[in-house]
């Protein structure tokens, strides 16, 4: 059975920091792309960040860039979201999804699994 389950979420201050991991079990994820997404109440889900499966390639949504780092830990099986300087704007439920090659990370309509979510909230 296939399972991603994020942790690190919380409430911290505007200019804090978080750091979201993603542990994914039950399949070899080391030739998944690997996504985050977000969803303010309201909103549609939204792109953050996604990494190839070797690691090696990242792309962020426009908002994030310079403050947001996406990595995968060694065994490919763990991904991480760094957010500094983190905003109001920023928060929303994160999700962590995987994508067999293919696809487009950048929709979320494309991915195969997804985790359950966790809160993130950055109060101003």
């Amino acid at each position: 059975q296939v399972q991603l389950v994020e942790s690190g979420g919380g409430l911290v201050q505007a200019g804090g920091s978080l750091r979201l991991s993603c542990a994914a079990s039950g399949s070899t994820f080391s030739s998944y792309t690997m996504g985050w997404f977000r969803q303010a109440p309201g909103k549609e889900r939204e792109f953050v960040a996604g990494v190839s499966w070797s690691g090696g390639n990242a792309d962020y949504l426009d908002s994030v860039k310079g403050r947001f780092t996406i990595s995968r830990g060694d065994a490919k099986n763990t991904v991480y979201l760094q957010m500094n300087s983190l905003k109001p704007e920023d928060t929303a439920v994160y999700y962590c999804a995987a994508l067999l090659v293919g696809g487009d990370y950048r929709n979320p309509r494309d991915y195969n699994y997804w985790g359950q979510g966790i809160q993130v909230t950055v109060s101003s």
